[in-house]
């Protein structure tokens, strides 16, 4: 949808130029105001019916293998694999695998001392070329011998509960294919933008994933925290592997990606607000900003996929609700992209507007500030006006930019090296060490 802030936003410019000069624009915002109050009650109305599955016994646990990937993650990959060893999870029935994807740091260093110390528990693999964390994942589809692969960031942690909690809903349910975990924020105290993208995480899936999980179809399992049968990534890793775009290997959006190969096949995604993740965040706006301009390319690409299945009967019983979440996805996106010009028209005309602009972010920081004030603390939800306002005047190229830059897929946070050697069967497995 295009957001209520848009619709405000476009109210304001009338009010202020004239409803007489600009008519048709007062009926656009009219008209988006009321859709979006619509589209808002409806997602509220499914978040207050959701409730996370109840944890199974032990005995009912399947089998999980946990792949860690990493690229020059430095000594957090530890503070990574530490967590999954502490895990209240039955010994033998997890298995850990990290993957070095080629780090030039002491990425490999780090994973082999806490193989060292916490015993048979993890198993190494060492990919002498970076080739991307979607070739590393693969490397750990190969080796993987759980009933559900478990995929965890290297720059995130996880709590004892987390990987019980985020794989019961495949035991209870089996239309289930896979299913998001919570990821939340583990550097909080890193600094303002820190602080801004925990309540932005917690909005994005206290809220926003709540809501799609009751139409059991979460658009993107992230790849911080999420668990897949494994006989569902036998049947689509190797059209994964070499999945293309305009002609180019896709080397970012494998998280949407496999969320997408999930769903197609008919299966139901979940998403555990039980199941936790803490995860390192950028702390600089270049950073963020290039994080962001990778994952809006990553949704502009997947829910061009989506599109190709979600259209026609692809699923048992309703499209309703995935059908709604594409087309509303799509409108933002786009709605957002183009936005960026009658914005700056505006500014540029009307620049009495500016402040309407201002309100409608600040309106805009309203729904993020009271999800977290009920998940979390009334404290922390200020900050969800700040990072209302700080999107608006640092981040909003982002969506425009995205659309037209949508073929390029450099991982920008951790760009490959381009190198001869990266050029290699795509299939062909890595040697593991330990």
């Amino acid at each position: 949808m295009l957001s209520g802030q848009t619709a405000l936003l476009w109210l304001g410019f009338n009010a202020v130029a004239g409803a007489q000069t600009w008519p048709l624009l007062l009926v656009f915002g009219q008209v988006t105001a009321i859709a979006a109050t619509a589209v808002l009650l409806w997602r509220v109305l499914l978040v207050a019916r959701y409730r996370p599955t109840a944890s199974v016994a032990d005995a009912q646990l399947p089998t999980v293998t946990v792949l860690v990937p990493a690229y020059n993650e430095g000594a957090q990959v530890r503070g990574s694999l530490v967590s999954l060893v502490c895990s209240d999870y039955p010994r033998d029935k997890l298995q850990i695998i990290a993957i070095d994807d080629g780090s030039r740091d002491d990425t490999w260093t780090w994973m082999k001392r806490a193989a060292a110390q916490l015993g048979q528990q993890i198993e190494l693999v060492h990919c002498p070329v970076n080739r991307g964390k979607r070739h590393a994942l693969y490397e750990g589809f190969l080796r993987a011998r759980g009933e559900v692969i478990v995929t965890v960031d290297s720059d995130s942690e996880v709590l004892s509960d987390t990987l019980r909690n985020l794989v019961s809903p495949l035991v209870v349910d089996p239309r289930i294919g896979a299913v998001a975990g919570n990821v939340r924020v583990l550097n909080r105290d890193a600094g303002a933008i820190a602080r801004m993208l925990d309540v932005s995480f917690n909005h994005a899936f206290e809220f926003m994933r709540a809501s799609e999980s009751q139409v059991a179809a979460v658009m993107c399992c992230p790849g911080a925290l999420s668990a897949y049968r494994r006989v569902l990534i036998d049947e689509f890793r190797e059209q994964w592997i070499t999945q293309t775009f305009l002609g180019a290997p896709a080397a970012i959006g494998e998280d949407r990606s496999m969320t997408n190969h999930v769903l197609r096949r008919g299966h139901h995604v979940r998403f555990q607000a039980n199941a936790i993740v803490l995860t390192e965040v950028p702390t600089t706006t270049g950073q963020l900003a290039r994080m962001l301009l990778r994952w809006a390319r990553s949704n502009v690409r997947e829910s061009l996929v989506m599109t190709g299945f979600a259209l026609r009967r692809f699923r048992q019983g309703s499209q309703v609700g995935p059908r709604l979440n594409l087309g509303l996805s799509l409108i933002r996106t786009i709605g957002g992209g183009l936005a960026v010009i009658p914005t700056v028209v505006m500014i540029l005309l009307a620049p009495i507007a500016i402040p309407w602009m201002l309100g409608a972010a600040l309106i805009a920081g309203l729904l993020p500030a009271a999800v977290y004030a009920m998940t979390r603390s009334r404290r922390g939800a200020v900050w969800a006006f700040g990072y209302a306002l700080y999107s608006l005047l640092c981040l909003s190229w982002i969506t425009a930019f995205a659309l037209i830059t949508a073929h390029r897929s450099g991982w920008l946070t951790r760009q490959r090296p381009s190198s001869p050697a990266a050029e290699v069967n795509p299939a062909a497995p890595t040697a593991a060490l330990s």
